[in-house]
C-alpha cells in the first residue's frame, strides 16, 4: 500500500467501523527498514463492552513495535480501536484480538499489546501479549 491507497488519512470520514471485523488497518511502508526503533501508540480512552452485564468497560491500551517492512497507519488505527466500543468481549480476548490483528497486518519484528482496565469490584486488570512469544512462554 503507498500513501496514495491510504483511505482514511487525509479523508474526512469520521464513521467508526461498527466492528473489528468491519475496521481495515491500513499500513504504509517503514522508512527505515532494517534499522530496530520502536514505536509507541498510546490509547488512553479505549472502551469496550462487558459480555456478561453489557456494562461499558475503559481500559488504556498501549502498543509497541519494532516494524519490520510495515508500519500502522494512526488514522486506522484509531478507527479499529474505536471499533471495540460496541463489542461485548473479555478483557484478555481483547488485548490478545488487538495483537492478532496486529500481527497480522504488519508482521513486525516485535509487537506488545498491554490493557490497563479500569477496576470492576474493587480489582483493576492489565493484561499483556507479546509477538513473538517469548521461549520460556512456548
Amino acid at each position: 500500500m503507498t500513501p496514495d491507497d491510504l483511505t482514511l488519512l487525509g479523508h474526512s470520514e469520521t464513521r467508526l467501523p461498527a466492528s473489528p471485523d468491519e475496521a481495515k488497518l491500513e499500513t504504509f511502508g517503514n522508512c527505515r527498514p532494517g534499522r530496530r526503533f520502536w514505536i509507541t501508540l498510546d490509547c488512553p480512552e479505549f472502551s469496550s463492552l462487558c459480555p456478561v452485564t453489557g456494562q461499558p468497560d475503559t481500559a488504556h491500551v498501549v502498543i509497541r513495535y519494532i516494524p519490520a517492512a510495515r508500519c500502522v497507519e494512526t488514522k486506522s488505527l484509531k478507527f479499529y480501536l474505536g471499533s471495540f466500543r460496541n463489542l461485548p468481549a473479555f478483557n484478555e480476548e481483547i488485548v490478545n484480538r488487538i495483537l492478532d490483528d496486529l500481527v497480522a497486518a504488519l508482521d513486525p519484528t516485535e509487537l506488545t499489546v498491554s490493557g490497563s482496565f479500569g477496576a470492576r469490584g474493587g480489582i483493576q486488570l492489565t493484561c499483556e501479549a507479546r509477538h513473538p512469544e517469548p521461549e520460556s512462554s512456548k
